[in-house]
């Protein structure tokens, strides 16, 4: 029994210390690591960095701090870091084999996060779908379309797709298509629609409007009227071009053909019929 005893004895007394100081370290890196956390996320936040990103970088400075503080632990035990870190990225690409698909939507969160075609409060139009970004997570975004619902669409599907933002820069132009009888005079159609703009408020002057023609369709003349405005207006000047178009042809007495077809019947089925 006393060699027993003498035997824990001599265990406590060579790995006590290493083991409280084990100890002393974890907690250590542990504060320490909840103060790196709350560190990066006050500074970005102060700087009014993207609040996405600010959580991603404060959880990265604790979990680096505690990765650390772990792999330097083990050594004071004479554990070699260099295999278990060879262990771990056996199972880290065992998991990423496992989650490829998540891991993927990951990595477009960072890329879309990094290089922005978008951010918070944008309309945009994704994979057919439009709405306006209400969060840009690590592994998906969330939209509200027009109609108020909410669409969740993963990053892979996101960054890997044609983005078309619509509110991108701050002037948008409106499009607006106008059809014009046959029987009314080129010049006149694009007098009336000329003077249409005059009316619509909220346009913008620099670039001009523009009246196109189009072609030659198979039932009317085709224009488009081009206006430019501030994004944010865009519906509202959409709609008051189009009613001024509408009057300025009014007034001109041009008309707005209805689609119309000719049928021409060879003689040989008129005497069948």
């Amino acid at each position: 029994m006393d060699i027993d005893a003498n035997k824990y004895i001599d265990l406590l007394m060579e790995h006590g210390p290493k083991v409280l100081g084990v100890l002393l370290a974890l907690f250590f890196a542990f504060v320490l690591a909840g103060w790196a956390e709350r560190a990066v996320r006050a500074g970005l936040e102060r700087r009014s960095f993207d609040a996405t990103l600010t959580r991603f970088f404060a959880k990265f400075a604790r979990y680096l701090i505690l990765v650390g503080a772990v792999l330097g632990c083990l050594g004071v035990f004479g554990i070699q870091t260099a295999s278990f870190a060879a262990v771990l990225a056996a199972a880290g690409f065992a998991v990423g084999m496992a989650f490829q698909g998540t891991l993927g939507n990951f990595s477009a969160g960072i890329m879309l996060l990094v290089f922005r075609p978008f951010k918070v409060g944008d309309f945009v139009e994704v994979n057919d779908d439009t709405g306006v970004c209400e969060h840009i997570d690590l592994f998906t975004c969330e939209f509200r379309t027009l109609d108020n619902r909410k669409l969740i669409i993963p990053n892979g599907a996101v960054f890997g797709s044609t983005i078309t933002n619509y509110t991108g820069y701050d002037v948008r132009r409106v499009d607006v298509d106008v059809c014009a009888e046959y029987s009314a005079r080129i010049d006149a159609t694009r007098k009336a629609l000329e003077a249409s703009p005059a009316s619509v408020p909220g346009i913008v002057h620099d670039p001009a409007p523009q009246v196109f023609l189009k072609r030659l369709g198979g039932s009317s003349v085709d224009w488009q009227v081009r206006v430019w405005c501030k994004t944010e207006d865009y519906w509202d000047v959409w709609q008051a071009t189009v009613r001024a178009a509408k009057l300025s042809l009014d007034q001109a007495g041009i008309g707005i053909p209805f689609p119309q077809q000719d049928v021409h019947l060879d003689d040989a089925v008129i005497k069948a019929l």
